[in-house]
């Protein structure tokens, strides 16, 4: 039986292991966290993903945990609301938030519980890998060395598996921009979770450039009656230490100190949370997703996108698994034939944000004001679905092969 070894266990690596089980293969997850990391950020699941949750039977699960969100309303700098962008405006998958929503440790959990028979090894990550005719054998920094038929990294835009396998035959095309993401309920003693009253409505509040780095926002956002917390700041990369969760948000309070409205609140939240994410948004380039037994899902070599890289994970364990089963585990045309199904849908939904980075964190206040009244008018019109939706097209691009009859009975 082909046995496989997945890195990573956020979005892609369960999928594809609820995949590759269904089929028959033997799965191990290596995950370099201690265990299951809960919380995350508000993730949207749109076009192709959705019948690939069909074809799971996990939609209504996935739909029950649904984060409550109706919209996105933009604050000036009083705090009052200016532009408001409901979830069905630019329909069902298009538009900033597509109408199913959840958060991205409940998606995990949803996904982990659904598959059984997957072996998960957490604390633990690859070291090297060995590649022999018949076989990878894998070094961990814990666990003693083992033999897969295959290995696959799902293991995001710092992929360690990419690093080992792909002799630096990629590239990180940066965006510009950090983004931090956190709990921020319970804000103060007594409160409920609702303390910033989003009553289900998403908050975006900007601010010009400074601190020593450009532009700047905050984003609260429902999440089961509960509030999360993403801020974002444009500027040169920052050093840091991916270990050092106290340092990081040391960057953050720093780039936000005496800033106004809900953000000293919001602070005070992030040091209380115990699920703080920090990271660098940017693209990674490659010319193949593939080498030897060794092929990359998820970010690990689509990541860039904006508000699609669930879907994309979705959809590429779903195609990814079913191209094994289909090849019977012989790595070369499976890989080869995913990637020649999976990179043309990745391109057509790799849409950055209207303006780019610049207009995502405008660096001056009059930039701001200008960039609301734009929406303002630009809401008012038919263009507003082109410039601001539109991707419906471009999250159904691609023909889903059936690969029911290949499940095991």
């Amino acid at each position: 039986m082909t046995h496989v070894l997945v890195s990573g266990a956020s979005i892609a690596g369960p999928a594809l292991a609820f995949w590759l089980r269904r089929y028959g293969f033997d799965v191990t997850v290596v995950e370099r966290s201690p265990g299951p990391r809960p919380g995350g950020q508000g993730i949207d699941v749109r076009g192709a993903a959705r019948t690939v949750l069909d074809r799971m039977g996990i939609t209504d699960q996935v739909r029950a945990a649904h984060t409550g969100v109706r919209g996105i309303a933009y604050l000036d700098s009083a705090g009052r609301r200016t532009v408001e962008m409901p979830t069905e405006m630019f329909g069902h998958s298009g538009g900033v938030i597509a109408d199913i929503e959840i958060l991205r440790g409940d998606l995990m959990r949803i996904i982990m519980d659904a598959a059984d028979g997957v072996e998960y090894v957490f604390d633990d990550s690859i070291t090297a890998l060995d590649e022999q005719p018949d076989g990878v054998t894998v070094t961990f920094e814990r666990s003693a060395p083992r033999r897969f038929d295959a290995v696959v990294g799902a293991d995001g835009v710092f992929s360690t598996t990419r690093r080992l396998a792909f002799d630096g035959a990629w590239r990180a095309v940066d965006s510009g921009y950090h983004r931090a993401v956190f709990t921020a309920d319970a804000v103060e003693p007594g409160q409920g979770g609702d303390a910033f009253g989003l009553d289900g409505w998403e908050l975006l509040y900007s601010m010009p450039k400074g601190n020593g780095v450009g532009g700047r926002n905050v984003l609260l956002y429902p999440a089961h009656g509960g509030t999360r917390g993403m801020v974002h700041f444009a500027g040169d990369p920052v050093t840091y230490d991916r270990r050092d969760i106290a340092g990081q948000k040391r960057i953050v309070a720093d780039v936000l100190a005496g800033e106004g409205w809900e953000v000293p609140r919001l602070l005070d939240a992030m040091w209380r949370s115990d699920d703080f994410y920090f990271d660098r948004h940017v693209k990674i380039e490659m010319p193949s997703w593939h080498r030897g037994r060794v092929a990359l899902l998820g970010d690990a070599c689509t990541a860039g996108s904006v508000g699609m890289g669930t879907s994309l994970a979705l959809v590429g364990a779903y195609v990814l698994a079913g191209e094994l089963a289909r090849a019977g585990g012989d790595t070369e045309p499976a890989f080869a034939a995913y990637e020649a199904r999976m990179r043309p849908y990745a391109q057509a939904n790799m849409q950055q944000l209207p303006g780019g980075a610049r207009g995502f964190l405008p660096p001056s206040r009059f930039e701001i004001t200008a960039r609301t009244a734009m929406m303002r008018v630009l809401l008012k019109t038919p263009i507003a679905r082109l410039m601001l939706g539109g991707i419906d097209k471009a999250v159904d691009s691609i023909a889903l092969p059936d690969y029911a009859t290949l499940a095991v009975r």
